[in-house]
């Protein structure tokens, strides 16, 4: 169901309506106790009618309204989200302030700020590595966000395509997996390619040549996403 929003109004985060409506009755309360309890203990006037807007899916709270619905109900935030995709979805989950986030990976907040709204990492490893533990971030979404994820993929590409044992070593400097792990991940993928664009040569001009071709094609367009899926990692 469609999400009813203001225009020019940021992003709301990913709302979990059915937990809402879970969590309130777990707790005996109605959409009007819950109104209050916002009301009371963030000072935020919330109708119960928005309230129960919110749990049937009809609209979603902002990042504040999102804070003081989890104080009300007795829950954490990230209890009333779905899965995290974004930097700052994760951040939400976990009930951080911008601020509060930079300061505990060592990142000025106006740097951070801007690393939320789509700008490019600038941070170092020692920042990244802070940025994963206080967020709690699988390795494909900390790459991701560092923006490591576009040398993965010309990595990834170059082992599949020409000798995968060269890669062995930058793509475990890069992905910190048993070097076991990541060798056994990139034969298969060099195999694998290298089946499929051998069977266009077998083929010749055919439609199955062609039908080799693309499934090589999209095999390269989501490798990231197959040695993710390989190695036991998938990006949420």
């Amino acid at each position: 169901m469609p999400v009813n929003t203001q225009a020019g109004e940021p992003r709301r985060p990913p709302f979990n309506a059915e937990a809402a409506r879970r969590l309130r009755e777990a707790l005996g309360m109605t959409p009007a106790h819950v109104a209050y309890g916002i009301w009371a203990a963030f000072g935020m006037r919330t109708a119960p009618e928005t309230v129960a807007s919110w749990e049937r899916g009809e609209s979603s709270p902002s990042e504040a309204e999102l804070t003081a619905l989890a104080g009300a109900l007795w829950c954490t935030p990230g209890e009333l989200l779905g899965a995290p995709g974004t930097l700052r979805e994760y951040r939400l989950a976990l009930g951080l302030a911008p601020v509060d986030l930079a300061r505990r990976i060592g990142m000025e907040a106006s740097a951070y700020e801007r690393l939320e709204a789509g700008g490019k990492w600038r941070g170092n490893d020692r920042q990244a590595a802070a940025l994963a533990e206080v967020l709690r971030l699988p390795l494909p979404a900390l790459l991701r966000f560092t923006g490591r994820d576009e040398k993965l993929a010309e990595l990834l590409t170059s082992a599949a395509t020409t000798r995968w044992q060269a890669y062995v070593r930058p793509v475990g400097k890069l992905v910190p997996l048993p070097r076991q792990q990541i060798q056994g991940v990139l034969r298969d993928l060099h195999g694998e390619y290298q089946a499929t664009m051998t069977a266009t040569l077998n083929w010749g001009d055919g439609g199955s040549a062609e039908e080799s071709g693309r499934a090589g094609r999209a095999l390269l367009d989501d490798i990231v996403a197959e040695f993710w899926a390989r190695t036991g990692r998938q990006d949420p």
